[in-house]
This record gives structure tokens, sequence and C-alpha cells, in this order.
């Protein structure tokens, strides 16, 4: 005889009369249960009763039955899902949970404090990029309470502003940022324009209303300085909340690829047997588009691969720096960074290195994987990329150049290293 569905469902139904306990296990049961969870929690009360409808109505074909292991049965669930928001999300464990309610929502899944601080609440890496362009890899929005002092989210990405404060443009990359809290996406929003700016995304529950607008503001903001942020499809809810709010406000150029499209936040509730769904409890309204970015993520300014985001948005900081306008000592370091990014971009050909290769001083030049490379004692070697006429970018410092010389004869005779703040020193070839 053939198991069809409707026969999976009868034989389910004698079972479960034959043994009780058993209908509660079922899976049939366990969609029940995350059905109710989304039907009662769901921001849209009308949408939440269709999402739960259709989910029993698969249910009723068996398109769940055999998914006996549970942690299976949620993932598919979770693929059902996610077609209606990019934010459900089912799981399973047999271990106590957390949850979240309408009333105290968790944007993002609960993390045990210990993990946020391990992960340094988020900021992953604050450096001063060549051509003084300041870049923020951050991982995630922490969450933190105002008016509360001495919270360590907080003081984290304030002191990476604070350490990139002296540069000249800023990169926030949100390429591995799956989001997290409302709080901080709209106190580091609040860095970059003005206080009280009309630019924070609302959310609109079932019986109440919430905006993203910080309480307190970032005390320094940097009104003119060309910021950057980079996405990825892995870019996720409050990640994407803080690239489109700054987008929308034309206060950021975003660069990569479409973000992953989850924008109504909310938190787990608890579905009953270890099972947990993921419901929105409120979906976000931006004041200037009148929209969000649900389902179909942040579209960016400037589309890159994701692999290239950071190099793209690097060569746009410098060219939007230089366009501003820098005093000549300035400028000359970042037209040198911006000459070196493109020469490492660029597919140079290949140089003629036994014109250059030997010992110049305390320097040898030679070959390393088809690269002309400066080896000075113990330093670190310096990789020379080619800008033409004898002259080379060094890889590992743009702020100097190498140039060669020629004599009467056009054999190279010397090379000088030349510093972005006008010191060079010459070193004669040996013969």
């Amino acid at each position: 005889m053939r198991n069809t569905p409707a026969f999976a469902g009868l034989a389910l139904a004698l079972l479960s009369y034959a043994f009780p306990g058993l209908a509660r296990e079922s899976p049939r049961s366990h969609v029940e249960d995350v059905a109710r969870a989304i039907e009662q929690n769901y921001f849209d009360e009308a949408r939440a009763k269709r999402i739960a409808a259709d989910l029993r109505g698969a249910a009723a074909k068996g398109e769940f039955d055999t998914l006996t292991e549970k942690r299976e049965l949620a993932s598919a669930l979770t693929v059902k899902l996610q077609p209606f928001d990019r934010h459900f999300r089912v799981g399973w464990t047999d271990a106590p949970r957390a949850q979240a309610t309408a009333d105290s929502p968790v944007m993002s899944p609960t993390q045990p404090q210990a993990k946020h601080r391990r992960g340094n609440y988020g900021v992953r890496r604050a450096e001063v990029l060549p051509g003084n362009v300041g870049y923020i890899d951050l991982r995630g929005f922490a969450p933190f309470e105002f008016g509360v002092a001495g919270q360590p989210e907080r003081q984290a990405i304030e002191a990476a502003l604070q350490l990139l404060a002296g540069t000249d443009a800023l990169i926030i990359d949100l390429r591995d940022n799956g989001g997290g809290a409302p709080q901080m996406v709209g106190y580091l929003s609040s860095a970059f324009v003005r206080k009280d700016a009309d630019i924070f995304n609302t959310f609109h529950g079932r019986d109440r209303t919430m905006s993203e607008a910080p309480l307190d503001w970032y005390p320094q903001p940097r009104l003119d300085t060309p910021l950057f942020v980079l996405t990825s499809a892995r870019t996720a809810s409050a990640a994407e909340a803080f690239a489109y709010t700054l987008q929308s406000a034309k206060r950021a150029t975003v660069v990569g690829e479409a973000s992953m499209g989850a924008a109504n936040p909310g938190g787990d509730v608890d579905a009953g047997r270890g099972f947990s769904v993921f419901v929105s409890f409120a979906t976000p309204i931006n004041p200037i588009t009148k929209t969000n970015w649900e389902g179909r993520g942040v579209t960016p300014d400037v589309v890159a691969e994701p692999a290239a985001a950071l190099v793209t948005a690097r060569r746009l900081a410098l060219e939007a720096v230089l366009g501003k306008g820098l005093p000549p000592e300035s400028a000359i370091d970042t037209r040198w960074a911006l000459d070196a990014l493109r020469a490492e971009a660029g597919a140079s050909p290949p140089v003629p290195a036994d014109d250059y290769a030997g010992a110049y001083g305390m320097m040898t030049v030679g070959t390393a994987q088809d690269r002309l490379v400066l080896q000075q004692g113990r330093r670190p070697v310096r990789t020379l990329l080619p800008l033409g006429n004898d002259s080379f970018a060094v890889l590992e410092n743009p702020s100097q150049r190498v140039v060669f010389q020629r004599n009467a004869n056009d054999r190279v005779e010397a090379l000088e290293v030349r510093h972005s703040d006008g010191d060079v020193q010459r070193h004669r070839r040996g013969e």
C-alpha cells in the first residue's frame, strides 16, 4: 500500500487515539504550537492569522510528518516561514531558554553576557588605514540602556569612534553583522548627524509605537566626514537599519551587495516543549522613505562583490577626501595611498626584474611571487607596486615610494626611498 500523506494522517490519528502522549509529541502538534505563537505575537494581527493558517494547512497535508528529529523540524519550519518575514526562525533545545515579549522585545537572539564581552561588544577591529581613513569592523549592535553610566557596550563603540576621531574619512564594515539592539543603532547613527535630526525609524506594533532615535546623542558628531557603510547578504536586522537610516538621510554611501532584507524586529517566543520561534513584534517606518527594507534589503549605492567592498570603499573614501581639499602635505600622503591602492588592484604588466634586482647599500631588491620586493636586513620585506617611470608604491606602507635612478647608459644606478613628508634617502647600486 502506498504511504500517501492522507494515509500518514490517518495513521497518526489512530495512534493518537491509542496513545495520547504520542500525539502531544508529533510533528503536527509542534507545528500547531509554533503557529499559535505566531498568531498571538506577530505584529500584524491579520497577517499573523494568515501565516498561522498557511502553516497549519501545510501540516494537515503531511508536509512535516516525517520530521521526527526536532532540530530538523525546526529547520524545515524556518525555511517555510522566512518568505513571510525574514526574521522568522524556529529553534529547538532541551535546555532552558530566555524569551522575549512584545512588552520587553529582544531585537537579537539572547546571548550570555560573557559572549558579548568576548566579542568586544561587536567591535571586532578599529584602525587607521593608509591615507588616514578610519575603519571599524562591527559584528553586532550590542544592547545597552540610556542614562546608565559605565556600560561596556557603549564604552566599546565610543572608544572606537574616539580612536578614529582624527581620520579624514570613515568606513563601517557591516558585511558580517547580523544585527542587534536598536539603542545602539540610534546612538551610533547620532555620531554622524545633527542633534534631533528627524531620520530615525519608528517601530509600529500591535498596540504601541517605539522610535529608534537615541535618548542620549553622541556628543561630538562628525557632520562632514565622508562615511561609507559596507553590506553583504549577511547584513541583517539592526545592521540594515543603520545602513538604511544613514543612506536615506544621504549621510552615508553604502558599498557592497544588497543586505538580507530582515526589517521587522522581535524576539524569541517560547512555543513549548523545547521549541521557540523568533517573532517580529513590530515593523519600522522610515520618516524619509515612508517604508523599510523588508524582503528586498538595503540597496547599495555602489555595487561590489563582498570580498572587494572594502577596497572599493577605501578608494571612494580617498577620492572623496581629495575632492574636499587638503593641505599640501596631507594631500600628498592621501594621493600616494590612492595610487598604491589602484596599483594593487590593477593588472600591472610584469616589470623587468633584472633592471632593478641587486644590492643598494644596506638594501637588496629581488623578486617574490612575481613581484619586486625590497629587503633591508632583518626588517619585514616590502612589496613594490609599479606606478610607471621606474617609480613604485610600497604595499605595506603607501606613505613611502621607491624610485630607481638611471645613468646616461639607461642602467639603474641607485634607488631613492621617498616619504610623503618630503624625506628622501638615496642608495647607490653595488657593482
